[in-house]
């Protein structure tokens, strides 16, 4: 798997099968379709629910993504006295938190400083995309790049533990990656039954639609369910062979199509034509301001794990945030993506508070790591947004997971604050310094999973800690 500086590290999602593909497999097509095949099809595969008594109204996070690694010197650390070598050339701007400031390049986010926090002191030990993104969504302690992770990511491991806790009736999926984060993470020895719901297309296009969601024909769902009850009556096929749990996994996947094919709370969930063309300006017509809109519908409908890898064409030239200077002009690409990246968060943000979601929702915005406080300067390798013509000498930053910002909103936190500090030169935490376990931890925390105690059973039957020595980032924990 590459993920040189010379490469995007975003891999296409591969979309599932279209609807008329989906009901022509039919009753047959359960079966035809074979482990496999559904296993392709993980999108379906949040867990079915089952009866319990928690509460209808859980606690769900979104989170944001920058795939490659926003430079925290240019956006939410910003470093105006250090010398030029070091500086870039954004001017500061006050926010409407007294005392604190951010770049220029986020004037949206500077008026609504007061609903977020910033997190100054994110630090982790990988310098590689692959480990740099396991470290932060898995808590894998490897500095070495690998091709796929060790353990399940964040998101994994709590659809897991609340579809084992139950009190679900939500026909939709409870874990959906809008572009979602997939590439360096996964449900590992959880299983693919608890990998994302997968939304891979652009919504900002005007025929934008997600395959399998709500039948329109009334007579065609309810012969679809009469098919599968059929299946099932049936199936005869022994059980007591299926030692890693595949066949319960394919239950899995075949309930979920079933319901989201069904049930028009689904379909409801994905049409953006519902919402107001105003608030869809707001966001900004493009993939990313549509994307977070989605995870704001989706969430509202019940979904508790949302991801949305901010990635594609709108970063850039190379499709993410990886700016070393043979990839990008740094700044060059910090102006092509801060604008709609800016409305996006920012109204996301606002909607949280606005829609009454603050207490239960909380919003994560965040990289795998930073980019070096130190500018380098490379030939270009190619001429694009953002980027000069090939072999032009033009400034980037590299990997730098030694020191790295992140927000937070919503989730009952106090807002308006910053948390932690780096050096003058924006190079190492000097307070309050915060691992992908307390990051972990606190993400769980909210979610009313106690990191300290849960652990979930590895390919070789070993109870694995969920995260190794975290605890929750105090400032960060909901005060109800």
């Amino acid at each position: 798997m590459s993920h040189g500086p010379h490469s995007p590290s975003i891999l296409p999602c591969p979309g599932p099968l279209n609807r008329r593909s989906f009901m022509r497999v039919g009753l047959s097509g359960f079966a035809s379709l074979g482990l496999p095949g559904l296993l392709k099809m993980r999108a379906l595969a949040a867990a079915a629910a089952a009866p319990g008594s928690r509460p209808a109204e859980r606690t769900a996070v979104i989170m944001v993504w920058q795939p490659g690694g926003c430079s925290h010197i240019d956006t939410y650390d910003p470093k105006p006295d250090i010398g030029s070598e070091y500086r870039g050339p954004f001017k500061t701007i006050a926010t409407k938190v007294p005392g604190t400031r951010i770049t220029e390049l986020l004037p949206l986010q500077a008026r609504i400083a007061d609903k977020f926090t910033i997190l100054r002191s994110m630090n982790q030990k990988a310098g590689g995309h692959p480990a740099g993104s396991m470290q932060l969504l898995s808590g894998d302690p490897d500095t070495r790049d690998k091709p796929k992770p060790r353990y399940p990511d964040w998101m994994s491991v709590a659809a897991f533990l609340r579809a084992r806790d139950g009190g679900r009736s939500n026909p939709l999926p409870n874990y959906i990656g809008v572009n979602p984060v997939i590439e360096y993470g996964g449900p590992a020895y959880v299983g693919a039954a608890y990998a994302p719901f997968s939304i891979s297309g652009d919504p900002n296009r005007p025929d934008f639609e997600v395959p399998n969601i709500g039948l329109s024909d009334k007579a065609e769902a309810v012969r679809l369910s009469d098919r599968v009850m059929l299946r099932k009556s049936l199936d005869t096929m022994e059980r007591t062979f299926d030692t890693l749990g595949e066949l319960g996994a394919l239950d899995q996947f075949e309930s979920q199509a079933v319901a989201l094919l069904t049930n028009p709370q689904a379909r409801d969930a994905f049409d953006l034509s519902k919402e107001d063309p105003q608030t869809r300006d707001r966001y900004g017509r493009n993939r990313w301001g549509q994307q977070l809109l989605l995870a704001r519908r989706l969430v509202e409908a019940g979904v508790e794990i949302i991801t949305s890898s901010l990635s594609g064409p709108q970063c850039g030239r190379v499709g993410n945030w990886d700016d070393h200077a043979v990839n990008h002009n740094v700044f060059d690409a910090l102006r092509f993506r801060s604008a709609a990246y800016d409305q996006a968060v920012s109204a996301l943000i606002e909607d949280v508070y606005a829609r009454g979601l603050d207490k239960r929702v909380l919003v994560v915005v965040t990289g795998e790591f930073g980019r070096t406080p130190k500018i380098e300067y490379s030939p270009s390798t190619g001429v694009g947004d953002g980027s000069a013509p090939a072999g032009t000498s033009q400034p980037g930053r590299d990997h730098w997971p030694r020191a790295f910002s992140n927000i937070w909103a919503g989730g009952g936190i106090q807002t308006g604050g910053i948390i932690g500090a780096t050096d003058k030169r924006g190079e190492d935490v000097v307070e309050r310094a915060c691992g992908p376990d307390d990051f972990l931890a606190t993400i769980y925390h909210h979610l009313g999973i106690d990191s300290s105690k849960e652990s979930i059973k590895d390919f070789n039957g070993r109870p694995t800690h969920i995260v190794q020595n975290g605890r929750p980032i105090p400032e960060l924990m909901g005060r109800g």
